[in-house]
């Protein structure tokens, strides 16, 4: 059986270091851009190397929020993000935008990448067809009952 996982969300390099210190197996923390983490204040790229660094150094891993939905403009930023992203190594990007996480996995193909529940995940063949496409976790839609999830983990690959 799989050991439950205190993932924390840290909406600022203080938030993140209590998290940690106070026993998170994981933080999930935005960038300036790209996270649809509006009410958290999100790190800048100094915070985030600092976040980071810290949280490695005691275990933690850290998860970058990247979950918009893309334009057209937004992909030539996205592609320096991701680049810098690669430079700093968390452990995981999350997404939900097909296109950004074609640019993660282009410029970061050493992170994983995780599905945001802005993707809307309600059902095992999409999970399938996120985790052909190279996702390692799905966050599942919100609505999805507790039946519908087991349905769900009985589905997808045991990696997943």
């Amino acid at each position: 059986m799989r050991r439950p996982e205190l993932l924390i969300p840290a909406s600022s390099l203080e938030v993140l270091k209590t998290a940690v210190i106070f026993g998170a197996d994981a933080v999930y923390i935005g960038g300036e851009t790209f996270s649809l983490r509006a009410k958290a204040k999100n790190f800048s790229h100094e915070d985030m190397k600092e976040g980071i660094a810290f949280a490695h150094a005691h275990g933690v891993r850290v998860h970058v929020t990247a979950n918009i939905l893309a334009h057209n403009y937004d992909m030539e930023p996205a592609r320096n993000y991701f680049q810098e992203l690669a430079e700093l190594a968390p452990d995981a990007i999350i997404v939900a935008d097909p296109g950004m996480i074609m640019l993660a996995k282009e410029n970061c193909p050493d992170i994983e990448i995780h599905l945001s529940t802005q993707a809307n995940n309600t059902n095992y063949k999409t999970a399938q067809f996120w985790y052909k496409l190279g996702a390692k976790r799905i966050v599942g839609a919100r609505e999805l009952s507790l039946k519908e999830i087991k349905e769900m983990r009985d589905n997808i690959p045991e990696d997943m």
